[in-house]
């Protein structure tokens, strides 16, 4: 069985070599995880004579009359509009920038990024970017720090897994957008009891017959189980985007004992593998995200239910609980040479991330806010799939950049479980020699 599975994991880590000599460095964008990863391989492999979908026209808007100078903004296209109003009320609430014509024009978060660095003068003033490229923008100079004067309302304002996001260092670079990428659990309350420990869940499907669905072989999903653990991998970046440095911890006591409590789900005889409530069969609990929060509810209907991850035991009896990744939006500013258009970036940037305007953008949009006055309103403590991931995401790490091939590896991971390479009959040696070449095949590709 050990050499079943090191000669997959060897076969992944001769790929990245291959593609590596090839000058490649594919990083999974940070609302992803694999799934992106394959819908992304799935547009490489499609017939080159197909000629491309002809491009929508972009969703733009400009707001003020341009005396004082040009603001450039780029949001996602679903809230261009909605930024344009705000930017009006900003204006006439604040006649010392009425001056400024401000163009708001949709880039999306995936996209800013690599806009920005590629050409940081040509790029936006303000933009909306997601967390995992923050450490690129500011070693390519295309963050200011958060201007001073707000620094300790932002910090307090925002919850603690934003304010981490937007961090480098000891310095906070951007303002918190959202804190509404993650999973969670959804489950029916009428055959869950206590959704707390994974052991106590398995145990009501089991006893109902009942279905309790996890995507063990994701490298987004599974991190739940190493992170909660104790075990680390991250890594470090270049100003260009290439990976310098792995930090990766899988091939420890940490890492076996994560291993171990991924076995005995999986040997569940409740247990199926997947993500997607809207594919799941006779379901009484699933690891998903808010992306799904409609089809939960038409799923579980009354006894609708979500929670944070549960906690799991280790083979010695050791409570954990459940971590992973978790995804926010940050607003960034783009370092400026005139103090008046940066003094005005600086007040409309802290104006878009306020807790009055996160709040009115759930309610037209339904991004979650990272703000913790609109987090505690009634209308998102109503919203129970928010709260749950809100909660959750105490406990989680924000997703930084990882290679291309780390997802394919780690599925082959989880595949091993899967399939019975790796079980509850394997030694404490095999389990670790798996561990072992998984993470040496991870820091590989940095080499």
């Amino acid at each position: 069985m050990k050499k079943k599975l090191l000669s997959l994991l060897l076969a992944s880590a001769m790929v990245s070599a291959l593609l590596a000599g090839c000058g490649g460095s594919n990083a999974a964008p940070a609302d992803a995880g694999a799934e992106e990863v394959k819908e992304e391989a799935a547009a490489e492999e499609a017939p080159a004579e197909e000629a491309p979908a002809e491009e929508e026209e972009k969703p733009s808007a400009t707001v003020g009359d341009g005396s004082a100078g040009e603001i450039k903004v780029w949001v996602a296209d679903a809230v261009v509009d909605f930024t344009a109003k705000e930017i009006e009320k900003f204006l006439a609430a604040n006649p010392d920038y009425a001056g400024f014509k401000v163009n708001v024009e949709a880039v999306g978060e995936g996209d800013a990024a690599g806009n920005m660095i590629t050409d940081v003068e040509a790029g936006a003033d303000i933009y909306a970017f997601a967390q995992d490229q923050i450490a690129r923008l500011v070693a390519a100079g295309a963050l200011e720090t958060v201007n001073p004067d707000v620094l300790d309302a932002v910090k307090s304002e925002n919850d603690e897994g934003s304010i981490k996001a937007a961090t480098v260092g000891s310095e906070l670079y951007a303002y918190p957008l959202t804190s509404d990428n993650g999973y969670f659990l959804y489950y029916d309350k009428s055959v869950v009891k206590d959704p707390s420990t994974l052991e106590g869940i398995l145990a009501d499907c089991e006893a109902a017959g009942k279905n309790f669905y996890m995507e063990i072989n994701s490298g987004w999903y599974q991190t739940a189980f190493f992170f909660g653990a104790g075990c680390d991998l991250s890594y470090e970046t270049d100003d260009n985007g290439n990976f310098t440095k792995a930090n990766v911890t899988y091939a420890s006591d940490e890492g076996v004992a994560a291993l171990k409590a991924m076995i005995a789900l999986s040997e569940s005889k409740a247990f199926q593998n997947g993500s997607a409530i809207g594919e799941a069969t006779n379901v009484a609990a699933i690891v998903d995200g808010t992306w799904d929060s409609s089809t939960a509810q038409e799923v579980f209907g009354d006894n609708y239910a979500c929670a944070k991850l549960p906690t799991f035991k280790d083979g010695d009896g050791n409570e954990h609980q459940m971590s992973g990744f978790g995804g926010f939006k940050l607003l960034g500013v783009k370092p400026q040479t005139d103090d008046a258009k940066l003094a005005a970036c600086d007040a409309l940037a802290y104006y878009l991330a306020g807790g009055e305007v996160q709040l009115d953008r759930y309610k037209e949009v339904g991004w979650g806010p990272s703000n913790k006055e609109a987090q505690n309103s009634a209308e998102v403590k109503a919203d129970v799939a928010l709260s749950a991931l809100a909660e959750q995401l105490k406990y989680t790490i924000p997703q930084g950049q990882y290679p291309g091939d780390y997802w394919s590896l780690a599925t082959s991971l989880g595949d091993s479980i899967r399939n019975g390479e790796l079980s509850s009959s394997s030694s404490d040696d095999d389990l670790m020699a798996a561990l072992k070449t998984f993470q040496e095949t991870c820091e590989s590709y940095v080499q």
